[in-house]
């Protein structure tokens, strides 16, 4: 049942109806001008959702009721990595969307959204944010929570990243690792990964018992995921396991490190209040100290390749001396 009002200057129409609790409730709006603009918005209303139960439902934020989905139909139907990019998805639409209320989000408005996201992430990475979106608001339509998909036709765009420099010369390398604070634990990771070559998931598995101080050397046998969070993982192949030599600077940093934080021997150096630094957090450090130098720029895995690279280069050196 619609009843409508005047109230002073502007109409009021209330909509009857039950709840699901079995009380009878009224839904009310008011600030239309013309009663049959109040008339208006009360038949599309009705006629846009079965009743004003699915109407209520659609008049929550984007985020709760994204949040609500992946609860009911996701948490115990995924894997725990697929999971976690649902949550991933989560918090962007958090930062995009805001309040912004489920009925309110139209298809421009989305694809506004999208494009904002597609500014800095990766075509592959905007399609997969998008197709989770999609799978959200078709269970909403088919509830008739809303009354059209907003992501129908979206265009899914995104932005491709020029490909940096693979790596440093020497005199771009020595730059950067002397202008590295190895008190700060984020560049403490850049410089292990610079002088060795490690890969990322090596340096912060990195416990306090796989330091050698009589020898200088770091054991290198696991690997940490700092992906999906399941711990400790074998490395990437056998003969990855192995011992590399390194400077005492370096002992002494991961040392203290490990002891400034109460690190236990068998947990991972870099872990605080149980995670550990991302490895776009740690390019993004990375980045910045090459723009501060005015160096090249390259990427994490990039400082892989150039360790290697140089002491192959001085083994080759010592090696022709010795001819």
């Amino acid at each position: 049942m619609v009843s409508y009002r005047k109230w002073g200057n502007v109409w009021q129409y209330g909509i009857s109806y039950k709840d699901i609790d079995g009380t009878y409730k009224k839904l009310r709006k008011s600030g239309f001008s013309l009663k049959s603009n109040a008339e208006l918005a009360a038949s599309q209303v009705k006629s846009n959702y079965i009743s004003v139960q699915h109407y209520r439902a659609g008049n929550i934020p984007f985020t709760d009721y994204f949040a609500r989905w992946v609860q009911l139909y996701k948490e115990n139907s995924v894997s725990d990595v697929t999971l976690i990019k649902y949550g991933n998805t989560l918090q962007h639409i958090k930062r995009l969307f805001g309040h912004i209320l489920l009925k309110d989000i139209s298809r421009s408005l989305y694809q506004e959204k999208l494009n904002e996201f597609a500014v800095d992430h990766a075509p592959r990475t905007v399609s997969t944010f998008h197709k989770q979106i999609y799978a959200a608001m078709l269970d909403a339509l088919d509830e008739r929570i809303i009354p059209i998909d907003p992501t129908r036709k979206a265009v899914v765009s995104g932005h491709t990243v020029k490909h940096p420099k693979k790596a440093l010369n020497y005199a771009e390398w020595q730059c950067l690792i002397q202008h590295l604070d190895l008190t700060e634990r984020k560049q403490l990771i850049i410089y292990i990964a610079a002088i060795t070559g490690m890969l990322y998931a090596e340096v912060i598995g990195l416990t306090p018992e796989d330091l050698d101080n009589e020898l200088n050397q770091i054991n290198i046998n696991k690997t940490w995921d700092y992906k999906y969070h399941t711990g400790f993982k074998k490395t990437k192949t056998p003969s990855l396991v192995r011992r590399i030599s390194v400077n005492i600077a370096a002992i002494k940093a991961l040392q203290q490190s490990s002891n400034s934080h109460e690190i236990a021997s068998s947990s991972p150096i870099f872990l605080k209040d149980g995670k550990t630094p991302v490895s776009a957090e740690i390019n993004k450090i990375l980045t910045a100290k090459l723009t501060s130098l005015n160096l090249p720029r390259i990427t994490f895995h990039g400082l892989r390749h150039t360790p290697q690279f140089y002491s192959i280069k001085v083994l080759v050196f010592y090696q022709c001396l010795n001819d």
